[in-house]
């Protein structure tokens, strides 16, 4: 039972962890380029061990060279005197010199190829993270751009959806106003329609004689003659007959 609820945990926390990386991308990248950093320098001081050892057996291989030739001079010169017991001692120490000698130039070789070998591998690790790292970087920018192009279209379809149904309101108040307008300007045709013009006439001719009355007035009081309103013009007179003949014979 406790294996199961432990198990349905570590579900729960897992889900949990992958949304938190899958809404923070940028923060796993820059967690992963400090664990990179991280990596490298722990490689680095290894490796800086390493290439320690390899000075420790190129400063033994010059202390064991060094006595090897103070070996041979020793040995040679107790031999020519005649000492054979102090050369043959020389002459085994310098075995035992030359075959440490020879181990330490194998180890030695062994230590810088795997000094070089350990430098490739770190080189080309490094290149690789450092090239995924900038892939999903840019990878990270072309979403990101992506996404904020994606939702600029989104709202330019919004905006445009909006504003289409922004036109059907206004449509619809453009309706409305011409049918008021239609409604006012029947109004004012029934209006117009039922008013009198009888009294109109007559307001008409009773203004016209109380003008002429009171120009009658005005030009008593001025000693002016009131002119005559103008008549049509007079017809063209008919031409007079012409003088009939008497018909008879002339007097002689």
């Amino acid at each position: 039972m406790w294996q199961r609820l432990r198990t349905l945990f570590r579900g729960f926390l897992s889900l949990f962890v992958t949304g938190l990386e899958k809404a923070n991308p940028k923060a796993l990248i820059e967690a992963e380029k400090e664990n990179l950093r991280a990596q490298i320098a722990r490689f680095n001081e290894n490796l800086a061990q390493h290439a320690g050892f390899c000075e420790r057996l190129m400063r033994q291989i010059k202390q064991l060279e060094a006595q090897e030739k103070e070996l041979v001079a020793k040995a040679a010169a107790n031999l020519k005197v005649g000492n054979r017991d102090a050369a043959g001692q020389y002459a085994l120490q310098l075995q035992t010199v030359k075959a440490q000698l020879e181990e330490n130039r194998a180890q030695l070789v062994e230590a810088e190829k795997t000094y070089q070998n350990l430098l490739t591998a770190r080189d080309v690790t490094v290149r690789e993270a450092k090239a995924k790292i900038q892939k999903l970087e840019r990878m990270l920018s072309e979403t990101e751009m992506l996404e904020a192009q994606a939702e600029l279209q989104e709202m330019a379809s919004g905006m445009i959806s909006s504003i289409g149904g922004a036109g059907d309101t206004l449509n619809r108040v453009e309706e409305y106003l011409n049918e008021r307008r239609d409604q006012a300007a029947g109004r004012a045709r029934v209006a117009a329609g039922s008013m009198d013009m009888g009294d109109v006439q007559v307001k008409v001719e009773e203004q016209k004689a109380l003008a002429d009355q009171a120009l009658a007035e005005f030009a008593s009081a001025y000693g002016l003659d009131v002119p005559a309103p103008e008549q049509a013009a007079a017809t063209p007179a008919a031409p007079a007959p012409a003088p009939i003949k008497e018909m008879g014979p002339s007097g002689s």
